[in-house]
């Protein structure tokens, strides 16, 4: 039997930043091979703009929550497939790193060090994958770690966590890239962080903006905020995005950074539970 993800789980919040305009919502991502009758969640875009690598809990794969890919021929997305390494637990959460040699994603089937940790993939040059390897002991802890997001030129790691310490039940940490690995993850300030569950998001450049998934009393948005995180983060402005609905995991495309993927539940167009919209990236003021 397939065992879904609890809400906080698929929940998801975007944050915009104050003065933030209205943005272009362009429609479901991929309808019938991406988005489906199932749940889709988190989606991420190569750098070459030619395959997609998502989320699912659509059967056919090799657990609960697995990683599918698409590859993009004739201007559609097309031959949607389960990744190899998936396991009987869940995987979830992919991210495909700026120069296209990793892609990252978040997993409780693996021999981690304890709930969902953070493991990395090499791409090689034929579009295959290498070694699954997990992140390393500065990263992934024996609580949950969710939603890795490298910073676009690589030097950065943002990811969710829970456990002993955090302001809510997930916070935003960050870990400063040190050679082949990751220095120690460190906790983003308040009010960023809150009482509330954060988990994830994006980096909207080398900054410091960020998109993310905030998750107050079960409901998720996409939130949005700049380079000082001591001003207010704001909902970013897109119709579904209310404080009563269910939105979130927000990834920039890494082949057109103007536009961004998001899973959440709007009226129409709809294929199922959550599904995967595309809409334009939001502006960032304010950021050296």
């Amino acid at each position: 039997m397939r065992t879904p993800l609890s809400l906080l789980a698929l929940s998801l919040s975007l944050l915009s930043a104050p003065g933030a305009m209205a943005l272009s919502e362009f429609g479901i991502e991929g309808m019938g091979v991406v988005s489906t009758k199932a749940n889709e969640a988190q989606a991420t875009i190569a750098p070459d703009g030619k395959r997609i690598i998502w989320a699912s809990d659509r059967p056919g794969g090799a657990g609960g929550w697995d990683l599918w890919q698409a590859t993009l021929r004739d201007g559609r997305w097309q031959d949607p497939a389960p990744l190899a390494f998936n396991t009987a637990g869940d995987e979830v959460d992919p991210f495909f790193s700026h120069d296209g040699a990793w892609l990252y994603f978040a997993s409780n089937g693996g021999s981690g060090r304890g709930g969902f940790d953070l493991y990395g993939v090499m791409i090689r040059e034929d579009g295959s994958f290498g070694t699954v390897l997990a992140m390393p002991v500065t990263v992934n802890t024996a609580a949950d770690e969710r939603r890795p997001a490298l910073r676009p030129d690589g030097q950065v790691l943002l990811f969710a966590r829970n456990g002993k310490g955090t302001l809510g039940g997930f916070d935003l940490f960050v870990a400063t890239a040190q050679g082949r690995g990751f220095n120690a993850a460190t906790p983003l300030p308040a009010p960023l962080n809150s009482a509330a569950d954060e988990l994830g998001g994006d980096w909207l450049g080398n900054g410091g903006a960020l998109v993310f998934t905030r998750v107050p009393g079960g409901h998720s948005q996409v939130w949005q905020v700049g380079c000082d995180y001591g001003a207010a983060a704001v909902p970013l402005a897109l119709s579904f995005n209310t404080a009563d609905g269910q939105t979130g995991a927000p990834v920039v495309d890494a082949s057109k950074p103007s536009e961004m993927v998001v899973a959440g539940q709007a009226k129409s167009p709809k294929a199922g539970g959550l599904d995967l919209y595309r809409l334009r990236t939001p502006a960032v003021a304010g950021c050296g």
